[in-house]
């Protein structure tokens, strides 16, 4: 199982629909990521900044993850939640959520 993190910006003004999106999140979503192996994903929330945590529990996490952004339905979600976010400023390669370093853990 691997764990992955990352972070991004929540715009200001939009974090009561941000909540609700995620409050009635689309079934057809929570599937493609079931399908992709990943398992107790949570976003959290804290002074403006999205932190996303998730496990991996497949063995290419590379085409996994390209298996949701080629979902028509994962990409429709993209369109309503995206709007809500501001990448971070050091983010680089077409990235839009951050990638954090884990750098410490107790199991």
């Amino acid at each position: 199982m691997q764990r992955h993190a990352a972070v991004i910006r929540l715009l200001p003004g939009k974090e009561a629909e941000y909540r609700a999106l995620h409050a009635a999140a689309w079934p057809a979503v929570l599937a493609s990521l079931k399908r992709a192996h990943i398992r107790n994903y949570s976003i959290f929330l804290r002074d403006g900044m999205l932190f996303s945590y998730l496990e991996y529990t497949g063995s290419d996490y590379e085409a996994d993850t390209a298996a949701i952004a080629a979902d028509p339905v994962s990409r429709a979600w993209w369109e309503v939640t995206d709007p809500c976010q501001k990448p971070l400023d050091t983010v680089s390669d077409g990235q839009w959520w951050a990638p954090a370093e884990e750098i410490f853990h107790l199991d």
